[in-house]
């Protein structure tokens, strides 16, 4: 009886989400009654199973990385040869010309709109259960902080969005306000902290515990001068001292910080706050989908399955890489102490086998260096050579680098997120954080700096030196600013989609860098989608589209 309930609640939700996109609320028809169904903590686990695969959907270095990342001096993606140039949404993440009609600004508003609308449905059905007590009030508490992490990125990211939380409302709502948002956000958060489970490691990991909750808070707070106008700096202390004085987490180890992201990462990850799970073997049917296509972007072509390589394959991964995203050098200069373990993340310069032998491709002139080499089928053979800067040498206009080696080699790449051997697709089973201890001391840190009381003997230089600690052997810090700060969340936050949130808050999101010049401020926000405003009319644009 069991599975049949939840095959149909499975089902319902499914559907009710493929129209979840713009109209949050759609009607949901289901044999799950609320007099029989869930009755039990793993019932209601499965019962709100749901709400936590469509979370995973665009967020493991897909499109919520690409909105976070591209728009940033952390990521580019230029056309190779025409490939990856789609519709140049690419070009207009780095420029900072993005449309409202633009993949990635349409693709997320439709994945945290359906966040929101799975949970609102979710939240109503098992609301309504005759089930009662602390086990109901937990689970609901849990799904109310998915669907909160999804209201603070869609604010966020499109600044004046609509609050519609209430399953069956088909009223269309007008976008209200950030400082609505986030007092909204304030009141869910803190509510329902009381029902959040204090338990940590396997038995919680994955889903929202009360830790959880105070770390979306504390980054709620950590920028609400930017939301609202009003600083809440000591309100952010406070809610990171939450975390810190509950010792149940604990930065990794100098030896382990690489290992944090690896495909075999997960519940015994001591920095891990909150984090999405991946397997490769989930559904990838949109939105129940499990993807986590880091790898596809940013390993180098011939360090994959690459028949051209001589069956070489230095990742051991059974595809292919796409190969389009890379670093440019102003980020990578970040990474300048020689005695940083956060440097093994990178794969830059001449590339050697784990023997220590080059690694050599074998092509023709022309398949190395089509321009220079043109109609040249000679055979050519040289060292693998991952080289800093992206030159788009084949056209500007099209943001293409061309499409040979010389051109898919360009850029340094990232691999924090460690390729997946075990996988037989190109989907990785790397967990992927949204928080992480390291991040509530640096948000600490930072508050204390902006003007926060520091508290517990703790200064914003030894919290700071607390990670470094653990990242270098070279000396700690004797003094501590501002942009110091913010280099060092550039290090210890790389390819984790917090780049773009920094950049604003420290005022650097309209600087030059790469190829963009772009200093527009209305471009904090992304542009409401056109299928947004055409589902709901009373939507009103952002500022500047």
């Amino acid at each position: 009886m069991k599975r049949s309930i939840i095959k149909y609640f499975l089902s319902s939700v499914l559907v009710a989400a493929s129209f979840a996109c713009h109209k949050l609320e759609v009607p949901i028809t289901t044999e799950l009654t609320t007099d029989t169904y869930p009755q039990d903590s793993a019932s209601f686990i499965t019962a709100s199973g749901p709400v936590y695969v469509v979370l995973r959907g665009n967020y493991g270095g897909v499109e919520w990385f690409m909105q976070q990342s591209l728009s940033t001096d952390e990521s580019i993606m230029p056309a190779r040869g025409g490939n990856w140039y789609d519709g140049a949404q690419n070009l207009q993440m780095h420029y900072h010309t993005w449309t409202r009609d633009n993949g990635y600004v349409n693709g997320n508003w439709y994945w945290l709109s359906t966040i929101i609308g799975v949970s609102n449905q979710t939240l109503d059905i098992l609301g309504k259960t005759e089930t009662d007590g602390a086990t109901k009030s937990r689970h609901l508490a849990e799904i109310k902080m998915v669907r909160a992490l999804a209201y603070y990125w869609m604010m966020d990211n499109y600044g004046r969005v609509p609050l519609d939380t209430v399953a069956g409302d088909y009223t269309p709502h007008e976008n209200v306000d950030r400082s609505v948002t986030f007092n909204w956000l304030e009141r869910e958060i803190t509510a329902a902290l009381p029902y959040l489970s204090r338990a940590t490691g396997s038995s919680t990991y994955g889903r929202a515990n009360k830790f959880m909750a105070f770390s979306l808070l504390a980054k709620l707070y950590l920028n609400a001068e930017y939301y609202t106008g009003t600083q809440r700096y000591n309100d952010c202390i406070t809610a990171c001292d939450s975390v810190i004085n509950s010792n149940m987490y604990s930065l990794a180890t100098m030896g382990s910080y690489l290992d944090m992201f690896k495909y075999n990462n997960g519940p015994s990850t001591p920095e891990f706050i909150f984090a999405v799970p991946y397997d490769p073997n989930f559904s990838n049917s949109w939105p129940f989908r499990s993807v986590n296509n880091y790898s596809r972007y940013d390993v180098p072509r011939s360090m994959g399955n690459v028949a051209t390589n001589a069956g070489f394959n230095y990742f051991s991964i059974p595809f292919v890489p796409g190969a389009p995203r890379s670093t440019i050098p102003s980020f990578y200069a970040y990474f300048y102490d020689e005695n940083d373990v956060r440097n093994g993340q990178w794969l830059h310069g001449k590339q050697y086998k784990k023997d220590g032998t080059p690694i050599t491709i074998t092509t023709t002139y022309a398949g190395y260096d089509a321009i220079t080499y043109a109609g040249n089928t000679s055979p050519y053979t040289y060292q693998l050579d991952i080289t800093p800067d992206v030159v788009l040498r084949q056209s500007t206009a099209l943001f293409d680098c061309g499409n040979d080696e010389v051109a898919w080699n360009m850029g340094y790449r990232n691999i924090k997120f460690y390729p997946d051997p075990t996988s037989a697709n190109r989907n990785q089973n790397n967990d992927v954080p949204v928080f992480r201890y390291a991040d509530i001391l640096m948000m600490k840190a930072e508050a204390i700096l902006r003007g926060g009381s520091a508290t517990n003997g703790a200064s914003a230089l030894s919290l700071v030196n607390q990670i470094r600690a653990q990242r270098t052997t070279s000396t700690g810090w004797t003094n501590i600013t501002l942009d110091s700060v913010y280099n060092e969340r550039s290090r210890e936050f790389a390819m984790e989609c917090w780049h773009r949130n920094d950049m604003i808050r420290f005022g650097k999101f309209e600087n030059a860098w790469g190829f963009k010049t772009d200093n527009d401020i209305n471009h904090r926000v992304f542009p409401i989608p056109t299928n947004a405003i055409k589902l709901n009319p009373n939507l009103t644009q952002n500022p500047g589209y």
